[in-house]
């Protein structure tokens, strides 16, 4: 695992750090903190762009495609979207004059949803540029939300309440909810009739259960709850067949699967930390988790959990707090505590070339290595070559 670069902790001033890379190739990483912008940087890590916002970054997105970042901030009413090919930045007024709260693009159409601290909700068609706002979707301010791949929007908020709406922001069904909901998700619940697309809206409650609702039957959520030993759930993940990977603050790894006839059931537990999990991120193509606690990453395979593939320790850190891939899993980057961000390179295209016993192969994103195969030719001398990227 070699470091590609490091966005250091003066870029946003002392304290937490939040990225997001570009989808579709993740040529971009975004990142944002207490002081006010938004910087884009190239995947080895020149800066590219930034963007002034009228304060704190309250969510950013980008859409299904990459092509365009759509940014939020607290004390400002303005949709802000970078362009990723011009680098354009355009404002759209939203109309909403409580503060913005959640950002989200849709999974597979070109609409994005913005919930506010009153409970309200716009529904933004990027493609038609048509708002439609909705007043009252919740009572109360809305905390976290997800899309399905059929354009289904689900929202919880502090009034305890979670919605599900068509993408024209009509309400489809709704579950009055015990607890403080965070952390949704939308995938699959398997059932008897093998019934595909995303049918389950998944949350977290307190920290501490985990909520399946089917939409297709919503009158009969499942909510499961697991050993105080574990701690608070951090993050969680669906992969394979209809399985949960979940982490918990004590350093715990648990597996369960959402078929009717083992739900509830651990398949799988493990203390992956010694002292504490802070978070996990999946690559799905990669069939890859990470997990980062204290100073240290690990890498596991979805296939066998139990096996540690590889181990990064970040010495210049007392902490990690945040983990994410790109979309091949070619780049692993984690936030410091302190304020800085490091990408490491996790998987290098095989490419290379021969001429008669020389070999130059890629050992890194702007590394040849040349080398001789024949250990006898002693007076040739292996070297490396680096390039520079200039971007016009």
């Amino acid at each position: 695992m070699k470091r590609v670069f490091t966005v250091p902790e003066r870029t946003h001033g002392p304290g937490p750090v939040y990225f997001t890379w570009q989808k579709s190739g993740g040529n971009f990483l975004v990142t944002t903190g207490y002081d006010h912008t938004v910087n884009i940087h190239d995947r080895h890590g020149d800066s590219r762009d930034h963007i002034t916002l009228a304060g704190m970054c309250s969510g950013m997105d980008w859409d299904k495609d990459g092509d365009i970042l759509a940014v939020i901030s607290q004390n400002s009413p303005l949709l802000i979207l970078w362009d990723s090919t011009t680098h354009k930045v355009t404002q759209i007024d939203t109309g909403l004059r409580d503060v913005l709260t959640v950002l989200l693009w849709s999974k597979s159409s070109p609409i994005l949803a913005i919930g506010t601290s009153k409970g309200n909700l716009l529904i933004y068609n990027h493609r038609t540029s048509r708002k439609v706002p909705i007043l009252g979707k919740h009572s109360k301010r809305i905390t976290y939300g997800a899309w399905s791949q059929q354009n289904y929007l689900a929202l919880v908020g502090d009034d305890k309440v979670l919605t599900v709406s068509n993408q024209d922001g009509d309400t489809v069904c709704e579950s009055s909810l015990k607890a403080e909901a965070s952390l949704v998700q939308f995938s699959s619940m398997k059932q008897d009739d093998r019934t595909s697309g995303d049918n389950t809206v998944s949350l977290v409650l307190q920290k501490k259960t985990l909520f399946l609702l089917n939409i297709n039957d919503a009158e009969n959520p499942v909510v499961l709850a697991f050993q105080e030993k574990y701690g608070a759930i951090i993050e969680y993940k669906w992969y394979g067949d209809g399985y949960i990977l979940l982490g918990f603050s004590q350093g715990f790894f648990v597996v369960i699967s959402t078929h009717l006839k083992e739900i509830g059931q651990e398949l799988l537990q493990m203390k992956c930390h010694k002292e504490r999990l802070v978070h996990l991120s999946a690559c799905l193509p990669q069939n890859k988790v990470a997990s980062c606690g204290d100073n240290t990453i690990k890498i596991h395979d979805l296939n066998d959990l139990k096996e540690v593939q590889s181990v990064i320790t970040v010495d210049e850190e007392r902490g990690l707090e945040w983990l994410d891939w790109t979309d091949d899993g070619q780049l692993l980057a984690v936030s410091g505590s302190g304020g800085s961000v490091h990408v490491y390179l996790t998987k290098l295209p095989v490419l290379g070339d021969s001429y008669g016993t020389r070999l130059a192969y890629l050992t890194s994103l702007l590394e040849v290595s040349i080398t001789n195969a024949v250990e006898q030719a002693s007076s040739f001398q292996s070297f490396v070559i680096s390039f520079d990227i200039v971007n016009e």
